[in-house]
């Protein structure tokens, strides 16, 4: 199983739009079945994100047809409200510990 989680930085005057795009893009990824969720730091360094939201799937190539088809017009407005250009990291989850 794989994680892509995505951290968005916004001004906190974005913050509540910068929520509800990221709601949107939770429930475009629940209505395909896959596991997702908006994270809300509540404490964070210099410089973290201000928010994220992670995905669980099966394979990689669940992730590049997500992004692919659900991302549209909306995510171009999101990142009209961006700070910086988000950060991705697509981790790999230890299914068998030792």
């Amino acid at each position: 199983m794989y994680l892509a989680r995505f951290s968005y930085d916004v001004l906190p005057a974005n913050r509540q739009r910068a929520v509800d795009f990221i709601k949107r893009e939770v429930q475009a990824a629940r209505a395909r079945n896959l596991k997702a969720r908006l994270l809300i730091p509540l404490t964070r360094g210099h410089g973290g994100a201000a928010l994220q939201f992670e995905i669980e799937m099966k394979d990689l190539d669940q992730l590049d047809q997500f992004r692919r088809e659900d991302a549209g017009q909306w995510m171009h407005a999101f990142s009209e409200i961006l700070t910086a250009p988000p950060e991705v990291a697509i981790l790999r989850v230890d299914d068998h510990p030792d």
